[in-house]
């Protein structure tokens, strides 16, 4: 019965029509940056730890550990309402006052790819541990430097054991996005939060959002599984 008397009139408003659209695109932007910037956290991390420093491991461990036993939220409150507030102010020319110079959706980017990229150096170091010694020391015997045995040799094994596990996280940051809307990100959530408020569409509003997570993560699910597919070797990983 619920189900007959749901109301998407809404949908039809060109005011809501732009919101959404925005907020979609601010959102696949959003998800793409923070996965690229976990990444690359991710890949010179797990390269950082291989060095002889003591120093640098316990920065890298220090830092592991905090962004992996901290709430995302607590994180991203901490990036925009602290940092933001001790880093100098910009002009602002549609206020003629002073903005911060590190805005909210540029605080969820450095706080989700952050969060992230803690667990991808995880994943990457496990994937790295997995890699036969043998072909480690067939790269040195073969002249390899340091960075060639990581880059060429070492890196695309690990990469094609650990992508179940990195699919994981990726997929997971993707919904993890939706925390952004608690510090004014123009993402969907923060959009779809406005019009139910206006319309009392509820329901209505959180099953629109609830299909279009489900196809952002479904296609990244699919562009994972396929790369996985296309990377696998036999006697690795799956």
């Amino acid at each position: 019965m619920i189900l007959l008397n749901l109301n998407f009139s809404w949908l039809s408003d060109s005011t809501y029509q732009e919101w959404l659209k925005e907020g979609i695109l601010n959102t696949i932007l959003l998800s793409v940056e923070c996965i690229f910037f976990s990444l690359v956290i991710g890949v010179v991390g797990v390269w950082l730890q291989g060095l002889r420093w003591k120093w640098v491991h316990q920065l890298l461990q220090g830092y592991i550990q905090i962004f992996r036993n901290t709430p995302p939220l607590v994180q991203l409150f901490f990036l925009f309402f602290v940092l933001a507030a001790v880093l100098p102010k910009v002009y602002d020319p549609t206020t003629g006052g002073e903005r911060p110079i590190l805005s909210s959706f540029g605080s969820a980017i450095i706080a989700l790819s952050l969060f992230a990229g803690a667990f991808n150096i995880e994943i990457f170091r496990s994937g790295i541990e997995a890699v036969p010694k043998t072909m480690v020391e067939a790269s040195e015997s073969l002249g390899f430097s340091r960075s060639q045995c990581f880059l060429l040799v070492i890196m695309p094994l690990a990469f094609r054991i650990c992508l179940p596990a990195l699919n994981n996280n990726l997929v997971n940051l993707v919904k993890t996005t939706t925390l952004a809307s608690a510090i004014a990100t123009p993402e969907l959530l923060y959009y779809a939060g406005q019009i139910y408020a206006d319309n009392f569409a509820t329901l209505e509003v959180m099953l629109f959002i609830w299909l279009v997570y489900i196809i952002l993560v479904g296609i990244l699910i699919g562009i994972m599984n396929w790369i996985e597919l296309k990377l696998r070797i036999p006697g690795y990983g799956n």
